[in-house]
């Protein structure tokens, strides 16, 4: 029972019938003007979430139709064939194999299409709606008449289950879509109300379920209770009302403290000091830090610090130029390595953040990178190798041959002998940080040794003038050309 603007509003929890429940408490707002009344929204109360039935005795479902009482389960199988534009009567009216074979298949397809847009946990499975006759060995009423059937298939096991087989969440989510599915066709003007929804789901599909409620509920006043952090969006945190049995401290006498009961109350103090109220919201912060703490909503993962800097600063001189840098949402991450990947998406992809990745290609790595680009995805895991034109590659190649001896010349101070041969040799395939280190190995004694950081570090802090080393024009091209494939991953800003 909930009480909104002084009327006590009652629902059937199966079958939501709250227009006629509608009562007045005493409020001088009554019927009036049929006008403001009928802009009145229905009130809708779900304490209970009834589910589909797997298998329905047709026969007796038409006749508890006739005789108008249907019961809850009923309703929400009539919806199910609803939501795929049918009823019994429809499919029963089919005069060939063909035509009845036909509106089964329809009816299957459209509720795996619209089921299966928010189920994400399990892409492999088909709903499939069987009718055939009660078997004789089946327990009463499914032993004689007609059958419908829901099942669902698994194509990746080539297996089909009864739908009352699945488990508990998914026989929870399905039913609720598919009933809320009817409620938003019967009831346009709605302001829902949910007890606990989505208790039997587990992370990731209370994250499906919150993603229903913003794509298909987003037209309604929707006001649901919850206790799990994952049913609260991080990004619409002040969203939340609290709701906490509130206690008064007062001081009677100079030492005796008596706690004085306020009651239960329902307000914004999503910061509350109570450990009990603000605790899943705690733990919805705790989990939304942790995931972007040194990561960002959009991620971009390189394997060094060297691939930062280079990055960053390729892209201040393209702004400088009015040229397309790397967008701003975009947040570099360093990897450490091309294996570390899949440990990295499989531990933080789950949020849903936006995942691309650019990586260096050596020999004997081929397993290294295909484990990456499953687990990735199509399109976003950028090989320097392709970027650079090779079968090899590093950042440094992407930089170019002459852009890259030219600036290592600079940091080291390498002059006449000593100085690298800007100009790749005939032949020369090899990635040119091979070639650089190669060379460096046979240096004199008053050359410090060579590391992979100074020079990205030196030309980040402008200490080497980058521009105007030889190559630059090419090296800044091919960083443009690569910045626009990862911000092409990004949603385009309004």
């Amino acid at each position: 029972r909930v009480s909104v603007q002084g009327y006590a509003l009652h629902s059937d929890s199966a079958r939501g019938t709250l227009p006629d429940s509608l009562i007045t408490t005493g409020t001088t707002f009554g019927r009036g003007s049929d006008a403001v009344w009928e802009k009145m929204p229905n009130f809708l109360y779900f304490d209970q979430y009834h589910q589909v039935d797997g298998q329905v005795s047709i026969n007796q479902l038409l006749e508890r139709k006739s005789n108008n009482t249907l019961t809850a389960n009923d309703r929400i199988f009539l919806a199910l064939l609803e939501l795929a534009g049918t009823n019994p009567e429809g499919i029963r009216g089919a005069t060939t194999f063909e035509e009845f074979n036909s509106r089964l298949r329809a009816v299957s397809n459209r509720i795996t299409d619209k089921i299966f847009q928010y189920w994400s946990q399990n892409r492999h499975l088909d709903v499939m709606i069987k009718f055939d006759h009660g078997k004789s060995g089946d327990p009463a009423p499914f032993n004689t008449g007609e059958i419908c059937r829901v099942r669902i298939d698994n194509k990746r096991h080539r297996a089909d289950t009864s739908f009352n087989d699945r488990s508990t969440g998914f026989v929870w989510f399905f039913s609720f879509l598919v009933w809320f599915d009817h409620v938003k066709r019967k009831n346009p003007n709605l302001i829902l109300l949910l007890d606990e929804p989505g208790l039997s789901l587990h992370a990731r599909a209370q994250a499906d379920l919150l993603r229903y409620f913003k794509e298909e509920l987003s037209n309604y006043q929707l006001i649901y209770t919850t206790h799990s952090p994952f049913m609260i969006d991080p990004d619409r945190i002040l969203d939340c009302r609290t709701v906490e049995d509130v206690v008064e401290k007062k001081k009677v006498g100079k030492t005796e403290i008596v706690e004085m009961p306020v009651g239960t109350k329902v307000g914004s103090r999503v910061l509350s000091t109570d450990d009990d109220t603000v605790s899943p919201l705690q733990h919805c912060l705790d989990y939304e830090i942790t995931q972007t703490l040194f990561i960002g909503r959009h991620t971009l993962l390189v394997e060094g610090p060297s691939d930062f800097l280079y990055m960053k600063w390729f892209s201040r001189q393209l702004e400088k130029a009015n040229r397309e840098g790397l967008d701003y949402r975009w947040n570099i991450c360093e990897i450490k390595g091309v294996d570390r990947i899949p440990g990295f998406i499989s531990l933080f992809k789950g949020n849903g953040l936006n995942i691309a990745a650019l990586i260096d290609v050596h020999d004997k790595q081929g397993q290294k990178i295909k484990n990456a680009q499953e687990a990735i995805g199509d399109g976003r895991l950028l090989l320097a190798s392709d970027l650079a034109g090779m079968k090899f590659a590093d950042i440094e190649d992407i930089l170019g041959y002459e852009f890259f001896t030219s600036l290592v010349n600079k940091v080291y101070r390498l002059v006449g002998k000593d100085a690298l041969d800007t100009r790749r040799a005939a032949g020369e395939e090899r990635p040119v940080m091979e070639v650089v280190e190669e060379r460096f190995a046979t240096m004199p004694a008053h050359v410090r040794e060579f590391d992979h950081y100074s020079q990205a570090d030196q030309l980040f802090q402008e200490e080497v003038k980058g521009t105007e080393l030889p190559g630059y024009e090419r090296a800044i091209d091919s960083f443009e050309s690569m910045f626009k494939k990862f911000n092409a991953l990004l949603t385009p800003l309004n």
